[in-house]
């Protein structure tokens, strides 16, 4: 079994977004093995198709450039590299995030691009089992969680890659006790 920690970072604005849609710029994640090992890391930029330029408070917040989206390829080209990566074909994966817009928000992408979603059946939104594993009143936000295990934060905060390493401090951690 693959565990893929995954994030995403996406265009935004202060307010609705022009057209209505927001699509996914930035994509991270790590890859485990049943042996909690770290196998690999996947990283791109996604061009935007709908909304091309990027947002100042977009900029500002993930610190992701208009060069970085701008030089990188569409995104069925990139979803097409990250599920040839995840082995989806083989079927014997999960793909685990931080809550639940990750895994809407990669749905929204596919079907705008009219591509298959099947794929992402496999997702589990960890934070709500975090929560019931830690038996903790409230769903706290990565940043908290990782503090509140001893882990230092790493990396920039809204930055697809970053956020997903600091999830796999949290899931290796407790690799042997997810009821997942």
């Amino acid at each position: 079994m693959n565990y893929i920690i995954f994030d995403l970072e996406a265009t935004c604005w202060l307010g609705r977004p022009p057209h209505g849609i927001n699509e996914t710029i930035e994509i991270g994640a790590v890859k485990v093995n049943d042996y909690a090992e770290v196998e690999s890391t996947f990283i791109r930029f996604i061009k935007p198709t709908v909304n091309p330029i990027l947002s100042d408070f977009c900029r500002k917040l993930t610190s992701i450039t208009q060069h970085d989206v701008d030089r990188a390829s569409t995104f069925p080209i990139i979803i097409e590299e990250f599920q040839d990566w995840v082995g989806v074909d083989i079927d014997d994966y999960k793909l685990l995030s931080w809550g639940k817009y990750d895994r809407e928000q990669l749905s929204k992408d596919c079907k705008l691009h009219r591509l298959d979603t099947d794929w992402l059946n496999h997702h589990i939104n960890i934070k709500p089992v975090y929560k019931n594993l830690k038996r903790l009143k409230d769903e706290p936000g990565l940043k908290k969680a990782v503090k509140m295990e001893g882990f230092e934060f790493t990396g920039v905060h809204h930055r697809a890659i970053s956020d997903a390493e600091n999830l796999t401090k949290i899931f290796i951690k407790y690799f042997k006790e997810w009821p997942i």
